[in-house]
């Protein structure tokens, strides 16, 4: 049964490592504004990035250094806040979009997505 089971990916990583993981993908995503992942990469960055895209739309002091706390990086952050987040001002939710590649990597045979800012 599911029951209190959280949809958490692993990625095979301890949880200090998983969470660098994917802070430096969240970052690297914000920086380009597209990334070619994994497709169980990408949808475990979605609602990541999603959440820092919203809570820079509020352009507040508090804002900006729980942005700052959250990806640790600070050119990111100021992307994010000077440039992304007003993009999506009157936007609600549903800031990515992932679409699959139909291509496969050759090392293990995983789906390739790409995901980028709509």
């Amino acid at each position: 049964m599911q029951h209190l089971k959280r949809n958490n990916r692993k990625f095979h990583r301890e949880t200090g490592r998983r969470r660098s993981f994917l802070r430096n993908l969240v970052n690297d995503l914000v920086r380009a504004g597209k990334i070619e992942t994994t497709e169980i990469r990408a949808k475990a960055i979605r609602p990541l990035v999603e959440r820092c895209v919203t809570i820079a739309k509020g352009q507040t002091l508090a804002a900006r250094r729980l942005l700052l706390r959250r990806l640790q990086n600070t050119k990111t952050v100021d992307m994010l806040y000077h440039d992304i987040a007003p993009r999506y001002a009157e936007r609600k939710g549903g800031y990515l979009r992932i679409t699959k590649l139909g291509k496969t990597k050759k090392r293990d045979s995983s789906r390739l997505a790409r995901i980028e800012f709509v």
